[in-house]
């Protein structure tokens, strides 16, 4: 079992690559891997109700099935505070189950703790 971060700052202007972030995110923990999740820069817009039920990739899925199926099982999740505040999202807002804010040094720390890493 590897430990798996994927990295996201796509944000909702981009859909599916948005809905392939988390497509694959959900692989990893479907495939019994450890799944890291950090979420920033425009990525975080993403993790409200809103975004949720409103992206959709072409070929993607839902955004909403995606963030339902890691709601189902175990991960690391983290959002940058600092792109949530610029964005006025309160942590609150965030519907990823145990998603905590996270700064730059918390990426790094998870980048260096991984196997591999995948950007989107």
């Amino acid at each position: 079992m590897a430990k798996i971060l994927v990295h996201v700052t796509v944000g909702p202007s981009d859909p599916t690559k948005a809905a392939l972030a988390f497509f694959v995110a959900r692989a990893v923990l479907e495939e019994g891997h450890q799944l890291a999740l950090f979420v920033a820069g425009d990525g975080v817009s993403l993790l409200t109700a809103d975004s949720a039920a409103s992206v959709q990739g072409l070929g993607t899925g839902k955004l909403s099935d995606h963030f339902e199926a890691i709601n189902a099982a175990t991960a690391e999740i983290y959002f940058s505070g600092m792109s949530a505040k610029a964005r006025n999202i309160a942590p609150d807002d965030i519907i990823l189950r145990g998603a905590v804010p996270g700064f730059p040094n918390k990426l790094v720390q998870l980048i260096a703790e991984s196997d591999k890493v995948i950007s989107y």
